[in-house]
């Protein structure tokens, strides 16, 4: 009997697969080994120790086709990702007796084999062995060794023959003295485990660099490996968790990547799409949620060789390619049509490469000189140096006419460049200095260039400075002044790195970006109470989170005094706009609101414990809780938000800024913020009415009237005690998200909340000012000003 299972788009482009599990006609207890006399088959698995894995038959969707592979045992059905497949390359084929008899078993030479109907091999591990004392046995890490019983000598192992899935402990590289290679190679389809078109592994460069190959072509590349990165990822891992490690052993010839995971819980892993992306995921076993934290490439630019030789992409910038100082378009035509892959030209002819005899006698003769380009993503075939310090980097490249380019990185020494220089990006504050190889009279046109500059802002300064001095009035001069401050902040926000984010020029937004995608526009008014550092704070903070529970930021634009944030189009807008509406709330049943109840609670939590930030939102309230199409939660607005050490508890701020109402009293007479603040707000979402229904045994009474006939009354119930813990007063009394989460799931039981006074108290007289006397140190003399938004 086969049991179809049919995936939602739960792990975004995860291969969506239907397991079929044939029941067997007589249980036995679960294993890890595999022997002989004990060969697997359809509807069987091996379990690893801890319960981490499971090895076995399964069918992909929309597919007859059966293949042996692992994934993670406790990932439900629908989320699940097979991490290995046996015989990606030579299917079973699905019969009525083939699903039965196919087996997966240890062959007389000692060989795992797996066999179809007809006693078959389809897929063998094919290694030599001295014995048949051979077993096979899954273990915690995912991998699958072959081992002699009796010496204990590994013969084989999975971890050796990674597929699309990149697990802590695998080692993923190559030896050029015997030519192994572990490469990743992607699904053909979501649906399809066959090798696919992308391969990631590395290059024979020096240092080595990561690449994912389109075929033959280079589609990206991770830049060469400087002793603690890889440049040209600066962002990925970033504060995050997980650890890459690369393994160089030159007498071996062999050059390898791993990784391992500091915090166990819940599970992450790196996979190759079957569109050629990098994605590591997450699985949350304790919340039953999963998101990506990083992908690559992330944009256009990420592409290898997007703007062709001589051409620098960036992603900030509208179109996203231009040729870099002293070079021109190989084809102007191409180029404005936006195919830049013939890339750039040199302008000017350089020095060297001149008959330089005649210019000498003369005397008109000048060096060539580099021009500096910062935060670049340096370009791909580079030669390494590494017995030149840096001026000797720049002296050899000057003498030496081959040589366009160099750079010198900390850890990787002098690289220099001969030929086109191909997948230059710029960055936006990380990155390394190209210095590139001009002539004098592009630098010298350059020189000229300033000092036109300088003189002409000089005599227009003086000259303003006068008319200023004769003619303005006071309050002209006060709003020079406020204008010169505002473009500071603008600068300081422009020179910010904001991750993946791109600046978006005025006049293309107008409801739809260029692509033709829907957003929706956030304008920061002048005496909205959040100034540049709000406004900065939301770019930095929301660029660098992703999760299904928050609403992604598309971009920022900056022009003239207007502050714009462009958010993905939510169609159904506001929560607020359906609870407080007697006509829209009618479509909120209680089936939905539990829902957007629960992806509050997650989207809190990642923002608490899960994202590389630890954040703190401060601003939570209905209005702020935008709903998809599918009416699914997204939490807006971080103005507010703030960063907190895993460590810290409590912090203190002498500006307290949000809406009465859905402040926790620590924070609206004291200026004190924790993760409970946010817990107190997510409590009057769950409820915003009085403490005596409750406390009457009336609590049924806050159902709203419409949902009353669909809800449950237990779960309502429950989500109002809930709501009630959420909003005690004392900070000590709260639950975490975390345990908020388990309570909505109803795997833990409720306490009885305390009666909220809802007055305002002395902090001297709480043990919340103790708390903060420990942690804080506020100046007793200090105020807090409240300002409403």
């Amino acid at each position: 009997m086969g049991v179809q299972y049919t995936s939602p788009s739960a792990f975004l482009s995860f291969p969506v697969l239907l397991i079929v599990f044939i029941i067997p006609s007589q249980l036995c207890s679960a294993t890890d080994t595999l022997t002989q006399s004990q060969p697997i088959s359809a509807g069987q698995t091996l379990i690893s120790p801890g319960q981490i894995f499971e090895l076995g038959f399964f069918i992909p969707s929309n597919s007859s086709k059966q293949y042996v592979g692992i994934w993670h045992k406790n990932i439900p059905i629908h989320d699940r990702k097979v991490v290995w497949v046996a015989n990606r390359e030579i299917s079973l084929t699905v019969t009525a007796t083939d699903s039965a008899s196919s087996s997966l078993t240890i062959g007389n030479d000692g060989n795992l084999r797996l066999l179809d109907g007809m006693n078959n091999t389809v897929w063998f591990t094919n290694v030599s062995v001295h014995s048949n004392d051979s077993i096979a046995v899954l273990s915690d890490r995912g991998d699958l060794t072959l081992k002699d019983s009796v010496s204990g000598l590994i013969l084989w192992e999975s971890f050796n023959y990674p597929c699309d899935t990149f697990l802590p402990g695998i080692m993923l590289g190559m030896n050029t003295k015997t030519g192994e290679k572990h490469s990743m190679s992607s699904w053909l389809t979501e649906d399809d485990p066959s090798p696919g078109e992308y391969v990631c592994g590395f290059s024979l460069n020096t240092p080595p660099q990561v690449f994912i190959w389109n075929g033959s072509k280079p589609y990206w590349r991770s830049g060469p490996w400087d002793g603690s990165k890889f440049i040209g990822v600066p962002d990925v891992d970033d504060g995050c968790p997980n650890k890459l490690n690369l393994v160089h052993d030159n007498q071996q010839g062999s050059v390898y990547l791993t990784w391992h995971i500091d915090n166990t819980s819940y599970v992450e892993f790196i996979f190759l799409t079957p569109d050629g992306t990098l994605k590591e995921m997450h699985w949350d076993e304790q919340v039953k949620n999963s998101y990506v934290s990083w992908m690559l490439p992330a944009n256009r630019c990420d592409i290898y060789g997007v703007c062709g030789p001589f051409g620098v992409c960036d992603k900030s910038k509208s179109p996203n390619c231009e040729c870099l100082k002293g070079f021109v378009p190989n084809s102007t035509e191409d180029w404005w049509k936006g195919n830049w892959a013939g890339g750039c030209v040199r302008k000017t002819e350089l020095l060297c490469e001149k008959n330089t005899s005649s210019l000498a006698s003369s005397g008109k003769a000048q060096n060539d000189g580099f021009l500096k380009l910062s935060s670049m993503n340096l370009p791909d075939h580079h030669e390494n140096l590494y017995t030149e310090d840096s001026s000797g980097c720049q002296q050899w490249c000057l003498t030496n006419c081959s040589c366009v380019a160099y750079a010198y990185v900390t850890g990787i020494h002098c690289m220099v460049w001969s030929g086109g220089l191909m997948d230059i990006q710029q960055f936006s504050l990380a990155g390394n200095d190209l210095f590139l190889r001009l002539s004098y009279s592009e630098l010298g046109e350059d020189k000229k260039n300033k000092k036109f500059i300088i003189s002409f802002t000089t005599i227009s300064g003086v000259v303003l400075l006068g008319a200023f001095m004769y003619g303005m009035h006071r309050w002209r001069a006060n709003q020079r002044v406020k204008r010169e401050n505002m473009r500071k902040d603008f600068k300081m926000v422009d020179s910010m790195d904001t991750s993946e984010l791109p600046i978006i020029d005025f006049d293309k937004i107008l409801g739809r970006l260029e692509d033709g995608q829907q957003v929706a526009v956030k304008r920061l008014l002048r005496h909205s109470g959040q100034g540049v550092e709000e406004f900065k704070n939301e770019i930095v903070l929301i660029s660098k989170l992703q999760h299904r529970n928050l609403v992604r930021l598309l971009g920022c634009c900056i022009e003239g005094e207007e502050k714009l944030l462009v958010y993905e189009y939510m169609r159904n807008k506001s929560l607020d706009t359906f609870l407080f509406d007697a006509t829209k709330r009618v479509k909120l049943d209680w089936a939905k609101r539990f829902d957007i109840i629960q992806g509050i609670a997650r989207g809190l939590l990642y923002l608490h414990r899960d994202s590389c930030l630890r954040v703190i939102h401060r601003y939570l309230k209905a209005s702020n809780i935008l709903l998809d199409n599918d009416m699914n939660p997204k939490i807006l607005d971080f103005g507010l938000a703030r960063t907190f050490r895993v460590t810290q508890e409590l912090a203190n701020t002498h500006r307290v800024m949000g809406t009465f109402g859905y402040m926790s009293p620590e924070y609206a007479m004291g200026g004190l913020f924790s993760k409970k603040s946010d817990v107190y707000s997510f409590g009057v979402l769950l409820l915003e009415m009085a403490w005596e229904l409750y406390n009457k045994g009336q609590a049924s009474d806050l159902v709203d009237e419409v949902v009353i006939d669909s809800c449950s009354l237990s779960e309502v119930m429950r989500c109002v005690r809930i709501g009630l813990l959420c909003v005690q007063d004392h900070v000590v009394d709260r639950p975490t998200m975390s345990i908020a989460v388990l309570m909505l799931s109803n795997e833990m039981d409720l306490s009885h909340p305390k009666q909220p006074t809802f007055t305002i108290q002395s902090l001297s007289n709480t043990d919340l000012r103790s708390e903060c006397n420990k942690r804080c140190s506020i100046n007793e003399a200090s105020l807090s000003i409240i300002e409403g938004r």
